[in-house]
């Protein structure tokens, strides 16, 4: 079982990279500064990088798509590509950039750097890059505050999500600032807490630690004791996925479960073709935490071929056709897809 999991991992990486590469950045200077201007020529991508944007102790790239005439008080979305992604390849078969064109909000990406980490994995498992207002975590807050402020975002819609090493940071987001997020979406992700370094991290992505509901949300109880606001949690799974194991899918579940005080037993169950749902309502039915594991899909984003918003306009690694868009299914959970007026 872990040879084969070991070859899946593998195929993330070049021929000649070794597999600490996947997780292990090069040394960086934490005092870094944020790089000079520059900005990416006029092409196809709606996508435009912000620079200037923080001090940007984590060293990341910033994108955004902020269409034209956007009004004041709209959503924001933050996006957090995987492993051997970049901002661009991620959205073209996602589509979130097309959507909020489309339905109108703003959409921000992170981007990691090769000199950070040179397979772009963001780094979900050092505690200093996932310790509030340090390191990669504070450079993505960041992002989020200055494109909410220049677009003049609603500061109770501002959602995220990611995949894979950018669901694992997804999940440390809304560890530690659980008060700015209205909900996440975690893609084939892990639990915050999972891993301290590189050896624990490739354990957890084969097997998540065997910890119980609540020894999983003391660690999120840790960096933020107090939650006045409680981010519903949707998190995307597949059955298949042989790179990071469901049992992180299951083991998210719980820790947000538990850390909401929701009975393990009491989730609505739905059945849609290839997909199994798993619902945790509050006493108000507002779903707080859903579970969706994919039958039979591997290790990626579910996605639909199409043309629009939300849909897959090419193929890109670890963007996997599923028979739907998850980028639709949860915008619309986040009230995303009314046609704003302009």
């Amino acid at each position: 079982m872990r040879d084969r999991f070991k070859r899946s991992v593998e195929r993330l990486l070049p021929t000649d990279a070794p597999l600490g590469d996947l997780f292990w950045p090069f040394s960086r200077d934490p005092e870094r500064k944020a790089p000079a201007v520059r900005r990416r020529p006029a092409g196809s991508s709606p996508l435009h990088e912000v620079v200037g944007f923080g001090s940007n102790p984590g060293g990341l790239r910033m994108f955004e798509h902020v269409p034209e005439g956007l009004r004041a008080g709209r959503p924001l979305v933050l996006v957090l590509h995987g492993c051997q992604q970049d901002a661009e390849s991620y959205d073209r078969a996602a589509g979130w950039a097309s959507l909020a064109q489309e339905r109108g909000f703003a959409v921000v990406y992170a981007q990691q750097r090769e000199t950070n980490n040179p397979r772009l994995c963001f780094t979900w498992f050092r505690p200093s890059e996932v310790t509030r207002d340090r390191g990669e975590l504070m450079s993505i807050r960041q992002m989020v505050a200055h494109t909410a402020e220049r677009a003049a975002s609603d500061p109770q819609r501002l959602f995220i999500t990611g995949l894979s090493a950018g669901g694992a940071m997804t999940a440390a987001m809304l560890a530690n600032y659980p008060d700015v997020f209205a909900g996440g979406a975690v893609m084939a992700g892990l639990p915050f807490g999972a891993a301290r370094d590189a050896s624990r991290a490739f354990d957890a992505m084969a097997a998540a630690p065997e910890r119980t509901a609540d020894e999983w949300s003391d660690l999120v109880r840790t960096v933020s004791p107090r939650i006045a606001r409680k981010p519903a949690i949707s998190i995307w799974h597949g059955t298949a996925d042989e790179t990071v194991s469901l049992s992180n899918g299951v083991a998210l579940a719980e820790q947000w479960r538990d850390l909401y005080r929701l009975p393990k037993e009491a989730f609505v169950e739905k059945r849609m073709t290839g997909r199994r749902t798993r619902i945790w309502p509050d006493k108000e039915g507002r779903a707080l935490v859903i579970l969706h594991e994919i039958d039979g899909m591997g290790h990626g984003t579910p996605v639909l071929r199409g043309e629009g918003g939300g849909y897959a306009a090419s193929n890109e690694p670890f963007m996997l056709e599923a028979g739907f868009s998850s980028t639709l299914e949860i915008a619309k959970e986040w009230g995303l897809t009314r046609k704003w007026k302009r």
